[in-house]
C-alpha cells in the first residue's frame, strides 16, 4: 500500500475520532448562545444551519452555473438527484399537487440530510470557547458547531413548516369539501347496506374522524421528536466513545434514513388527501364518451 493511501486512512481514522475526544460527558441537551443580535440570541445550532444553507447554495450554483441544453457534469448530477426524487414522490403526492409540493420536499430532504451529516465533520464539539480546569486540561464550554437537528428548536421549526405547507397545499388542491369528506365522511356504499346500518356507519366514521384530527394535531411533535431523538442520540454516541469509526459510518446511514423518513412522511400526509383527485379524473376520462 502506498504512503499516500496509508496517510489517507490514518487521517480518516483520526478525523472520525475527533468528536469522541471533544466532550466525554456527551452533548449539551440544549443549543448554546454564541452571541446576540439585539435581544435575539444566536445559538451554535443556528449558526451551523446558516453555514450549511450557504454552502448548499454555493455548491449548487458552482455545479450548475449557467444551465445548458447539453448539461455539464455538475448540472447532470444535480438534475439526476432532482429527477430521482421527483420520480419517487410524484406517485405519493399526486400529479396535481406535485408542482407545489415537490420544491419543499426537495429542500427538506437535502437540508435535513446535510445538517444531519454536519455533526460528523471533524471539529464538531472541539472548536469553541473554553477554559482550563483545575487539572490543567482544556474544558470546552461553548462549541461553535452543533448540528441544527440536534436542537429540538430546529426540528420543531422544520415540522411546523411541513405542517403549514400541508395545510396550504391540501386546501388549494383538494378543497374543504374533499378534506371534510376524507376526515368525517361515510365511506360505505349506500347501495350495498340497509339505511339504518349506513347511518350507523356515519357515526362510526365521525368518531374515527375526530381521532384522525387528533393525530393530525400531534404530527409536528412526532415528526420533530423522531428527527431530534435520532440525531441527538447519535451525537452523544460519537462524543462518548473512544473509538468512533464504526459508529461514524452508522451515523452516515442514520442521517440519510432520518432525512428520507421526514420527507417521505411529509409527502404521504399530502398524498393521503390530494392524491384522490387523480384517480377520480382518470376514471372520468376512461368512461367519458369519445368526442368526434
Amino acid at each position: 500500500m502506498s504512503r499516500v493511501k496509508i496517510l489517507a486512512l490514518l487521517s480518516l481514522a483520526f478525523a472520525t475520532c475527533l468528536p469522541a475526544f471533544a466532550s466525554e460527558g456527551g452533548v449539551s441537551s440544549k443549543a448554546l448562545t454564541l452571541f446576540k443580535v439585539g435581544s435575539l440570541p444566536v445559538t451554535n445550532s443556528m449558526m451551523t444551519s446558516w453555514v450549511v444553507s450557504l454552502l448548499l447554495l454555493l455548491a449548487v450554483r458552482l455545479a450548475v452555473r449557467k444551465p445548458k441544453l447539453i448539461p455539464s457534469r455538475g448540472q447532470a448530477v444535480v438534475e439526476s438527484v432532482v429527477e430521482t426524487l421527483r420520480d419517487l414522490f410524484e406517485p405519493i403526492v399526486g400529479k396535481r399537487a406535485m408542482p407545489a409540493a415537490f420544491p419543499i420536499l426537495l429542500c427538506f430532504f437535502i437540508f435535513i440530510l446535510m445538517n444531519n451529516w454536519s455533526g460528523l465533520l471533524p471539529g464538531v464539539g472541539t472548536i469553541g470557547w473554553g477554559q482550563t480546569n483545575a487539572q490543567g486540561h482544556f474544558e470546552m464550554i461553548t462549541p461553535w458547531i452543533r448540528p441544527s437537528n440536534a436542537d429540538f428548536n430546529g426540528t420543531i421549526a422544520l415540522a411546523l413548516i411541513s405542517f403549514g405547507a400541508w395545510l396550504i397545499i391540501i386546501f388549494k388542491y383538494a378543497g374543504p369539501k374533499i378534506i371534510f369528506h376524507d376526515l368525517f365522511g361515510n365511506k360505505a356504499d349506500k347501495k350495498d347496506l340497509p339505511t339504518v346500518v349506513y347511518y350507523a356507519f356515519s357515526l362510526v366514521f365521525l368518531f374515527v374522524g375526530l381521532i384522525e384530527v387528533l393525530s393530525i394535531c400531534i404530527r409536528p411533535i412526532t415528526l420533530s421528536a423522531r428527527l431530534f431523538g435520532n440525531v441527538f442520540g447519535g451525537e452523544n454516541l460519537l462524543h462518548s466513545t473512544w473509538f468512533s469509526p464504526p459508529f461514524y459510518f452508522m451515523e452516515l446511514l442514520v442521517g440519510f434514513v432520518q432525512a428520507f423518513v421526514f420527507t417521505l412522511l411529509s409527502a404521504v400526509y399530502i398524498g393521503l388527501i390530494c392524491n384522490h383527485g387523480d384517480d377520480h379524473e382518470a376514471d372520468h376520462q376512461e368512461h367519458a364518451p369519445a368526442s368526434h
